[in-house]
């Protein structure tokens, strides 16, 4: 398989690795002890599981989306080069008169 013709990059794969990482930890930041019926765990309204989990996972999220659409230096997006392979070849009048 020819590396041209893959959708994606090596950077783009490693920006997608981080960008799933850092998901993964705001997933992590939101565990923590849940409440009872027997205890009620204030925990669940902290500061880290309301607020600052959810940002790192938005965070993570948009991440991702960047290595996506992020495009590597090397690449240009010429549509209008042709190779000759796939050049219309110059239609011929075969009407016999």
């Amino acid at each position: 398989m020819d590396r041209r013709n893959l959708a994606f990059g090596r950077t783009n794969f490693i920006l997608l690795g981080i960008g799933f990482a850092i998901v993964v930890i705001g997933f992590i930041l939101m565990t923590g002890s849940a409440s009872t019926e027997q205890a009620f765990e204030a925990d669940i309204f902290s500061v880290r599981r309301i607020k600052v989990a959810p940002v790192v996972c938005f965070i993570g999220f948009i991440s991702m989306i960047y290595a996506v659409i992020h495009k590597p230096k090397g690449v240009s997006n010429d549509t209008t080069a042709v190779s000759a392979e796939e050049k219309p070849s110059e239609t011929v009048d075969t009407k016999q008169k």
